[in-house]
């Protein structure tokens, strides 16, 4: 296989350069929030239902949460690049995020919002919640 197959093998889709600048920059978002305030990842692992994941959360991230954080960063950063480069490496990129995703959903780091944005009726400006 010549240099122009192996490059054409690494086509990029749209969607994959959007995840991948997603996760890269979420990446800098991670390593922010450690250099800020890592106490502000305390809040993820509470709003779990189940009673296991916040425990470990509490005992295992928030024992060390700059080191977690960071290395949270370093998968983000990670799956971002793999997205970036395309072909094989952004199969492996999507498995990750699939994977990534779904700790978060164990996390529930969504429940968050969830009450509020069913409050919203869909005709209602986000801002001032009132009819438009």
């Amino acid at each position: 296989m010549n240099f122009d197959e192996r490059r054409a093998d690494r086509r990029r889709p749209g969607f994959s350069v959007a995840a991948g600048a997603f996760y890269t920059c979420m990446a800098g978002i991670h390593v922010g929030v450690v250099a800020a305030n890592p106490a502000v990842y305390a809040s993820f692992g509470a709003a779990t239902p189940f009673n296991w994941v916040s425990t470990a959360w509490a005992t295992v991230f928030m024992a060390n949460p700059k080191f977690w954080g960071l290395f949270a960063a370093a998968l983000e950063l990670l799956i971002g690049v793999l997205l970036l480069r395309g072909g094989q490496s952004a199969k492996l990129g999507w498995i990750a995020v699939v994977a990534f995703q779904l700790g978060l959903i164990l996390l529930e780091a969504a429940r968050h919002d969830w009450p509020q944005l069913s409050e919203r009726s869909s005709t209602a400006d986000p801002v001032s919640k009132t009819p438009r």
